[in-house]
């Protein structure tokens, strides 16, 4: 049995339902690359290449985490994260955002939105593990 790092945490047998949202087919690999490396227990992963095609996903289906990035095409994750907080069953849904992003007067507004959590990129898989992890912990 391979030693667990103190970092690690034990997943109890829940498997999380997650959309990835970002407008770069190559970062959405990445992510799902880095959920399975961070050992994150996934049941199905949804992913959508913009705030639209996020909301019809959402729509259609039981997502446990929304990942998203801020700035894309067609609507961006800020509008996302609008239209999610003005639905009934959206907003409670936890938000991680996974950006290029650093200004503080952009992630403070953020958090008043209700996002739960913020990775900058470049990402590692701990960072992604960690964030959702306390995030879901909090859920």
């Amino acid at each position: 049995m391979k030693p667990r790092l103190a970092a690690e945490k034990e997943w109890d047998g829940v498997a999380y339902n997650i959309l990835l949202v970002d407008d770069s087919e190559t970062v959405r690999a990445v992510l799902m690359k880095t959920l399975n490396l961070a050992q994150i227990p996934l049941g199905e992963v949804f992913m959508a290449g913009n705030g639209r095609e996020a909301l019809e996903i959402l729509k259609e289906n039981w997502v446990d985490l929304v990942v998203t990035d801020l700035n894309m095409p067609e609507m961006t994750g800020f509008e996302l994260i609008d239209a999610m907080k003005n639905d009934n069953l959206m907003k409670t849904i936890p938000v991680v955002v996974v950006t290029t992003e650093g200004s503080t007067t952009r992630i403070d507004d953020l958090k008043q939105k209700g996002v739960k959590g913020y990775v900058r990129k470049p990402f590692t898989p701990e960072q992604i593990r960690e964030m959702i992890s306390k995030v879901m912990e909090a859920t």
